[in-house]
């Protein structure tokens, strides 16, 4: 994994959630910055963001990152790239893995949105393949590759000054920055044990799971654990590994029916727990919340659009600041793949928004994902669990 050589490198616990976090700048590399939490470099993307959009050199009538060869762009790109890698890099799904089979699940004796959730699910299972050939969704291990292709589209600040009571103006900060290309690679042995390699211009994030320790390592961060139970990685719940997928949705509630595009389909719902959520608190940042929203094709019985929502409270003195982050997913191109419906491409938006209890100023900001799967291979000769170690330096004191 390229990971054991490196130089010792300070490690602090971190959470994987869809918060930001991203790659430093070379030149402020050394004053400190990997002490900083994840909220508060992604308070600082916004607030550079704002710097930039007062500076004389941006009229606003164009993205901040479409103008080369000056010191302004460079932190715009910087920014946007910290974002994506944040957001959309490495996200883990909302809620543990069950310690039972969604198959072992028995529908009686309880409310009838759970048992109509369990039924919505053993048809997913159905028609993704999975009841008939038990051997390829149990397989042993999974490999995948893909490519994908990030751009953060727009950042606004409303703000309440100036304006009278209870009116607000909204400033955006630039439309749509550059589009980054990149590759990801995904090893998967069992749900619980998974690993990842994501490059996107030209910068890598590598992350993993042994089955009790999830961690994360980037260049510009080295190498942090996430806290609380161990959750899936959310990309191979995009239609990579379906009982997985199944696995989360064990004690959803069925919400009842929406249209999505040209499809109707059946809307479930399932929740972190508080215990869970609690696990994942790191100092003042509290997680309030973190919810899993599925639809299931009533057409096909397949997974057509997959969306969560997180949302943090930091407090501060004076004003507690809250983070919200959704990221939703249309899953499409599902290809037979030794027996199993495998989702080979789709598309993620996700929105980063935040905003105070007591100030008038928030901010938001949109960023887009597109995604496709190269290949799948089940049982992948000679993977085993020494690929999933993590390295050495997440020890380190």
């Amino acid at each position: 994994m390229g990971t054991r050589a490196r130089r010792k490198q300070s490690w602090y616990k971190q959470t994987l959630t869809p918060l930001m976090e991203g790659p430093m700048d070379p030149e402020i590399q050394d004053e400190g910055s990997k002490k900083e939490r994840s909220w508060e470099l992604i308070g600082e993307c916004f607030r550079t963001h704002k710097d930039l959009s007062l500076s004389p050199t941006n009229n606003n009538s164009f993205p901040l990152s479409d103008y080369p060869g000056s010191n302004v762009p460079a932190a715009a790109k910087r920014q946007d790239l910290r974002l994506l890698l944040g957001v959309l890099g490495c996200p883990l799904a909302p809620i543990p893995l069950p310690d039972h089979q969604i198959h072992h699940i028995l529908p009686k004796d309880i409310p009838v949105q759970v048992s109509m959730a369990h039924y919505i699910i053993q048809q997913y299972l159905a028609a993704s393949g999975c009841l008939k050939q038990r051997q390829n969704c149990g397989a042993k291990n999974m490999f995948a590759t893909g490519s994908v292709k990030m751009v953060c589209c727009e950042t606004e600040i409303s703000t309440g000054t100036g304006l009278g009571k209870g009116k607000s103006m909204v400033k955006s900060l630039g439309r749509r920055s550059e589009e980054m290309t990149g590759c990801f690679v995904v090893w998967q042995m069992k749900p619980e044990m998974w690993s990842l390699e994501l490059v996107v211009g030209g910068n890598k994030v590598i992350a993993g799971s042994d089955g009790k320790t999830v961690w994360r390592h980037t260049s510009w961060l080295g190498t942090h654990a996430a806290k609380g139970p161990r959750r899936p990685l959310r990309r191979i719940i995009q239609g990579l590994d379906p009982r997985t997928t199944a696995s989360l949705f064990a004690k959803a509630q069925c919400l009842g029916e929406k249209r999505i595009g040209d499809e109707d389909c059946f809307v479930l719902k399932v929740s972190a727990d508080r215990a869970a959520v609690m696990e994942r608190n790191e100092g003042p940042a509290e997680v309030i919340r973190h919810v899993l929203y599925g639809y299931f094709s009533q057409k096909s019985g397949l997974l057509i659009y997959l969306e969560d929502s997180h949302l943090t409270r930091v407090q501060t003195q004076g004003d507690d600041a809250y983070w919200e982050t959704t990221i939703g997913s249309s899953i499409e191109d599902y290809r037979d793949v030794d027996g199993v419906l495998i989702a080979h491409q789709g598309r993620s938006i996700a929105t980063v928004f935040l905003f105070g209890e007591q100030s008038m100023q928030h901010s938001r900001s949109r960023m887009e994902e597109f995604w496709s799967i190269d290949d799948v291979v089940f049982n992948v000769q000679g993977l085993s669990i020494d690929s999933f170690i993590p390295p050495a330096d997440i020890f380190d004191p």
